[in-house]
């Protein structure tokens, strides 16, 4: 457990950062209808997958997913070790997630698919 499961690139400029990966790398962006909502995916790889956010970061910020057990639990771990925490545990339409930043500056997803046994798990 504890495996890098999403990357995820909070950007202002999701048109660019698309067309740059793919001329760069070769990944691909691709706009999933979710319901109501949308999200851009990005393939990354076989092992990881991948998205863009279009948001209003000031500077792009690539935002790693953490695969956990129990998200509540892992993210009171993360602020006893001095993080903030930037968006407590939120359900989602495939689980459960948080993101914290660490005393090192860098921020964090915590995920937990649903299959989970647990409170944070239906």
């Amino acid at each position: 457990m504890n495996e890098l499961v999403h990357l995820e690139l909070h950007t202002s400029d999701l048109p660019r950062a698309g067309a740059l990966y793919a001329s760069l790398l070769g990944w691909r962006a691709q706009r999933v209808e979710a319901g109501a909502s949308s999200y851009t995916s990005l393939g990354i790889g076989d092992r990881c997958g991948g998205g863009i956010v279009e948001c209003g970061a000031p500077a792009a910020l690539w935002l790693p997913y953490v695969a956990v057990d129990r998200v509540d639990e892992m993210t009171e771990r993360a602020r006893r070790l001095g993080a903030d925490v930037i968006l407590g545990p939120r359900e989602g339409p495939a689980g459960w997630r948080s993101v914290v930043r660490t005393t090192e500056g860098g921020e964090i997803a915590f995920w937990q698919p649903r299959a989970r046994r647990g409170r944070w798990s239906r």
